[in-house]
């Protein structure tokens, strides 16, 4: 809770720490406390966004917002106050507007209220194990998804085991450590509700931060002791006439164990097996050649040649990085990406802003809103395809068109007289088709000396450089790979088979996953999927936001299962099939099935497998509570399986 009195015994300090927070979450927490936002008004005209305000608003009221807080914080001091109840109706729209910058529909007032905890704390639902209920969990990885999961389940007095292939906790931010390897959406945002962190040295962190932001969490919650690490589930097979999972883990000595649990989650994600593309001759290279996600670092690309093969995420952070240290970087770029600028990218955060963030109530929640609503679902309207638009080549609707002149200018201004790169680096398909990426200073990489810009497609590697088709050969030292992951694999390499023996990826195939909001499928009772099919973000937001939504809803399946003494769940393939319809349904009418480029999204087929189509709304609204009338449920003590 906050100390009042603690917060206004320095008022030095609180001016300082004021006077470099942003305004909107200054008056937005002033309102709340005071419960009043007749304030608000004054500031709204010049809000035209969740951050396009510094600027606007007038420094005499960026003065009276803090005046205003600080007698506030004083009068909570003096009287003794304890925190407010949540906003009325009113007064929280009227702060969500200001927040965004627009009108926000109602719907999202619960979602806020939970999520961003600005009812005062957070309350938690009151999900408990009997102490009678012999039950337990296995979980398969211990990333961000393994983790956040992991704290619920013990919050829930609920048994369970984690199995990790690597030797600590941290996933993707463990296992990827090349230079400049970083996060491309805010850590205020990028980070659990339930488990804030206010010392992010940077607004965009960098891959240590990051990985030690799951170290702390693993600590603090004792987790450690639940870890099998460097130990690998190789296979899974569902006994229906116990209900339990068995699996089988292989351990980094070669020895295997088999386990037994009541439910299996499988936190392996979507982004853990790199995709190294079958170029001919890459064998017969006789420098170090290896792929992002396995850096090595005992190659020395200082004063080489490096032929860097990918421009997505890891190549746009990579590339920038090493050209100042190497002799000669050549990118090869099979079609170029959007871009996006953003100023915070490469800021640290003052200490001032952490002691806001720390201290006073509120602002970090809507800081938060902020971000959730100029990172995710503020652009969704924008990937909408307009029927009646004339320009369908190169946008979708208006608004993507906005966004499309504006990234033009963006580059433009970047690549400065180089206006040779343009045809090269501008797309020729609508904003957000690929993954919008941040700008990492990459054109300004692209207008270096040493720096080459190669489109046309490779041919062949022979033992000293990269031939392309046109005949031209670009000699290398050292080749990386930035080409990204095996996204339609997902739960590869391990086999899984339901009740009826059937493995999922015969269900599967090779390339096309389905899941009842990418966690459930029909066949495998218990078994529950984080990050799984179409739960990617391609729109941006926050895949920490995603995998709370995922926790909750498998946290609230297991929920029942302990209160109605129930043994299995199992999605009925009626309402798992009709979900998977609405999905292609909703991706037919957006920018990921537009006919003018490739994306790692779709499989062969051109089916959308990874990207979620919904607002982060729509899907915290589906993941809310677990509806066991979409379930068919088996009873603990042997009765039929009934649909619920």
């Amino acid at each position: 809770m906050f100390d009042f009195k603690e917060i206004v015994s320095d008022e030095a300090t609180l001016r300082a720490a004021l006077a470099v927070a942003d305004t909107v979450p200054l008056a937005l927490s002033q309102a709340q406390l005071a419960g009043d936002g007749e304030f608000l008004e004054r500031l709204r005209p010049h809000v035209n966004g969740p951050w396009d305000y510094s600027e606007n608003i007038p420094p005499e009221l960026k003065a009276e917002t803090r005046e205003r807080l600080i007698a506030t914080l004083k009068d909570y001091a003096a009287a003794g106050r304890a925190l407010p109840p949540p906003p009325k109706p009113e007064l929280l729209q009227t702060m969500m507007a200001l927040a965004a910058g627009q009108a926000i529909p109602d719907e999202y007032a619960p979602m806020l209220l939970e999520q961003s905890s600005v009812d005062g704390g957070e309350k938690e639902r009151q999900w408990r194990k009997p102490a009678d209920r012999d039950f337990s969990v296995a979980i398969v990885g211990a990333g961000m998804s393994g983790i956040g999961m992991a704290i619920k389940l013990q919050q829930a007095g609920i048994p369970f085991t984690i199995f990790e292939k690597n030797a600590t906790v941290g996933g993707t931010w463990y296992e990827n450590f090349y230079p400049g390897c970083g996060v491309d959406t805010p850590n205020h945002f990028y980070s659990f509700s339930f488990e804030l962190f206010h010392d992010w040295t940077h607004f965009f962190s960098k891959r240590d931060a990051l990985w030690q932001y799951f170290e702390r969490l693993a600590d603090k919650h004792d987790l450690r002791r639940h870890i099998r690490f460097n130990t690998e589930v190789t296979s899974a097979q569902y006994d229906e006439a116990r209900q339990t999972w068995k699996l089988r883990a292989k351990r980094q000595d070669g020895t295997e164990e088999n386990i037994e649990a009541n439910a299996l989650i499988s936190a392996v994600g979507q982004l853990n097996r790199p995709s190294v593309p079958k170029i001919a001759g890459l064998e017969t290279f006789k420098g170090p050649a290896f792929h992002t996600g396995k850096w090595d670092h005992s190659a020395d690309i200082a004063g080489k040649n490096v032929a860097m093969i990918g421009t997505g995420a890891s190549g746009m952070q990579v590339g920038p990085t090493i050209a100042p240290l190497v002799e000669k970087l050549s990118i090869f770029q099979r079609s170029p990406h959007w871009v996006v600028p953003n100023p915070n990218y490469h800021r640290s955060v003052k200490d001032e802003k952490k002691w806001v963030l720390r201290h006073i109530p509120f602002y970090v929640q809507w800081y938060r809103f902020q971000l959730f609503w100029g990172f995710a679902d503020g652009l969704w309207p924008a990937l909408q395809k307009d029927p009646s638009w004339d320009r369908p080549a190169q946008s979708l609707n208006a608004t993507n068109e906005r966004y499309r002149i504006n990234m033009v200018r963006h580059i433009e201004r970047e690549v400065g007289e180089r206006k040779d790169l343009l045809p090269k680096v501008v797309p020729n398909y609508p904003p957000y088709g690929k993954r919008i990426l941040i700008d990492n200073h990459w054109y300004k990489m692209l207008t270096r000396d040493n720096v080459e810009l190669v489109t046309d497609h490779i041919d062949h590697v022979e033992a000293d450089g990269v031939v392309t088709k046109d005949g031209n050969k670009h000699p290398a030292d050292v080749i990386v790979l930035a080409t990204g992951f095996q996204a339609g694999r997902m739960l590869w390499p391990m086999e899984i088979k339901g009740k009826s023996g059937r493995s999922l990826r015969d269900v599967w195939g090779e390339d096309d996953p389905r899941a009842y909001l990418g966690v459930t499928v029909p066949d495998f009772p218990n078994l529950f999927i984080m990050y799984g099919p179409n739960t990617n973000l391609g729109h941006g937001g926050s895949a920490i936001f995603h995998a709370e939504c995922q926790i909750r809803y498998i946290m609230d399946l297991l929920h029942h299962m302990m209160a109605d003494n129930l043994a299995a769940v199992e999605v009925r393939a009626d309402v798992h099939d009709d979900y998977n319809a609405r999905v292609d349904a909703a991706h037919e009418r957006m920018v990921w099935t537009h006919g003018g480029m490739s994306n790692w999204y779709k499989n062969a087929k051109g089916r959308v497998i990874a990207n979620s189509p919904w607002r982060l709304v729509d899907y915290w609204k589906m993941t809310s509570r677990a509806d066991l009338r979409d379930y068919v449920v088996q009873r603990k003590d042997g009765g039929p399986r009934i649909a619920a």
